[in-house]
């Protein structure tokens, strides 16, 4: 499939002055330019923000951040 006609489906939430991207399905371009979208996820704000599919290279990867205080690792998406 065609990489142009891939898109993914994220929620932005707002936390500490910063925006957090995360992914909750994937959507597909129609022939006549509608989309499908597949979610794994229902935002609870309804809004869902669309971008164009852009591969990553094979090394690269979510970044892990420690949290404070509690020890565990979490990971941190930055989007651009």
């Amino acid at each position: 499939m065609d990489a142009s006609k891939i898109k993914m489906a994220y929620v932005i939430n707002e936390r500490g002055g910063k925006s957090y991207f995360n992914r909750v399905g994937i959507a597909f371009v129609n022939s006549d330019g509608s989309l499908n979208v597949k979610l794994e996820a229902m935002p609870i704000n309804g809004e869902l923000h669309i971008r164009d599919y852009v591969p990553r290279e094979e090394s690269a990867g979510p970044s892990v951040a420690r949290s404070k205080g509690n020890g565990q690792n979490r990971a941190v998406a930055a989007e651009q």
